[in-house]
């Protein structure tokens, strides 16, 4: 989804914008390496450290120690990580800005820190996992507009960063709640584990009533930037697009919320976060199709 996401700004939205980017088409894809590369590490970390919770919550679903020993996890960690911060570390050089190389530093070191014990932190790992998610939105703008700004086009591109702003807070909103989400689904497992998640803090209903009162944000967030942007400019094709894929869904999800009890209802409503996350960063595509059709 990471890479999927990326490639479709920069080749659904950006190369429509009529200006220069600082990463031609072979280091854009380095860029996109580099991002899944940290992720493909931090979730193998996760994997290890999570092997006692993931045999409660979903012994079918282990990987680590069964289909492979924890050495070659651990491998396959160091493997991953090293691949992303070196290819990190050449693309800062490439545009000039050896120092940037410290943001795939600091993520390595923020996935490696959440999955030992921030993840045990009451909405610390929450937090930590949605921000790493909308990062990956922002670090399009860091790489591919922020090194060409200059006095000329910085308007410009200060609004085309402010897109993709609204669209990795989109991105951090889903996924926070999400992730309050899939602590529900694994309770049991985490109880066992000694965890401190919200809902053994909480319980399960009021962390229900408190994820339906969260999901009604994202819902007025999308709304009013279909009435702000969308409808404003006469863009009906990304209007109809966004009620259907992602204003419905999320309706869906709030009238599903109400009722939710068992581990299955939990499992099912993180999915639909997941796909209105998919639809809501395909969005940008239907929206620069939308802007160059009506033109």
């Amino acid at each position: 989804m990471i890479a999927l996401m990326q490639l479709l700004f920069r080749y659904g939205f950006l190369n429509f914008q009529n200006i220069p980017l600082a990463l031609n088409d072979w280091q854009y894809a380095l860029l996109i390496f580099a991002t899944i590369m940290i992720a493909a590490g931090g979730y193998v970390i996760n994997n290890i450290m999570d092997q006692a919770t993931d045999n409660d919550n979903k012994p079918h679903q282990v990987v680590v120690g069964k289909s492979i020993s924890e050495t070659k996890a651990y491998n396959v960690y160091f493997i991953c990580t090293v691949l992303g911060v070196g290819t990190g570390f050449y693309l800062s050089n490439v545009i000039g800005k050896p120092g940037f190389a410290s943001i795939f530093i600091l993520i390595s070191a923020t996935l490696y820190l959440y999955a030992t014990s921030l993840k045990q932190m009451l909405l610390v790992g929450n937090f930590v996992v949605a921000s790493l998610l909308a990062f990956s939105v922002i670090i399009i703008g860091i790489f591919d507009l922020l090194p060409i700004i200059n006095p000329n086009n910085q308007v410009a591109l200060a609004d085309l960063f402010s897109i993709l702003l609204d669209y990795a807070i989109f991105a951090f909103t889903i996924n926070f709640i999400r992730e309050i989400v899939k602590d529900l689904e694994d309770v049991n497992g985490d109880y066992n584990q000694g965890m401190n998640t919200l809902p053994i803090v909480l319980g399960i209903n009021r962390t229900s009533k408190l994820v339906l009162g969260l999901s009604i944000i994202p819902l007025f967030m999308v709304v009013f930037y279909i009435r702000k942007y969308f409808i404003a400019y006469d863009l009906y094709i990304a209007t109809f697009y966004a009620l259907i894929s992602i204003v419905a869904p999320l309706i869906y999800f709030a009238i599903k919320i109400i009722d939710a009890k068992k581990s299955k209802d939990f499992r099912h409503l993180s999915s639909v976060l997941k796909l209105i996350i998919l639809f809501g960063l395909l969005s940008i595509a239907v929206v620069t199709y939308n802007i160059l059709h009506h033109a």
